[in-house]
């Protein structure tokens, strides 16, 4: 990691660290999220989408699982405010999840429990569903066939 991308090194940093640490640092840091200016935000958003893709798979896996099943203890409003924010960034700039593993992605969705898969898709499918209609169309293009299946698109 190169400038000063901290979040990026946080999310390097966290990915590596063993569960019983990881969680509840994790789960500060969201927390964290929502005192953050717009700005600040977005900033956030913009360096997790940058070092998501240099994070070796089983890492990011961990991580990545950690941070969905951290989201389905958040209130619909916190989970929405998240979740919107990286999905409008991705809408906007579709490249940016190309980087990523996106069937492993739809795996570690899947290996989540039946009731934290629908709290989740149920979240998505609202953000997705109020975007604009250039933004919206930009999605369904990006988001492959089967991640719709199950998240009933």
């Amino acid at each position: 990691m190169v400038g000063e991308n901290f979040a990026g090194n946080i999310i390097i940093n966290l990915a590596n660290l063993p569960d019983f640490l990881r969680n509840p640092i994790l789960k500060k840091r969201m927390i964290e999220f929502f005192s953050l200016s717009d700005e600040e935000k977005m900033e956030v958003i913009n360096n997790a989408l940058e070092a998501g893709p240099t994070i070796p798979f089983p890492n990011f896996a961990k991580l990545f699982k950690t941070w969905l099943k951290i989201l389905t203890t958040l209130s619909e409003e916190q989970r929405e405010g998240l979740f919107s924010a990286y999905i409008t960034e991705v809408a906007h700039s579709p490249q940016k999840l190309i980087t990523f593993n996106v069937d492993g992605i739809l795996e570690i969705f899947l290996s989540l429990e039946e009731n934290e898969r629908e709290i989740l898709a149920k979240t998505i499918k609202k953000i997705i569903n109020n975007l604009d209609e250039n933004s919206k169309k930009r999605m369904m293009i990006i988001v492959p066939e089967n991640a719709k299946k199950h998240l009933k698109f």
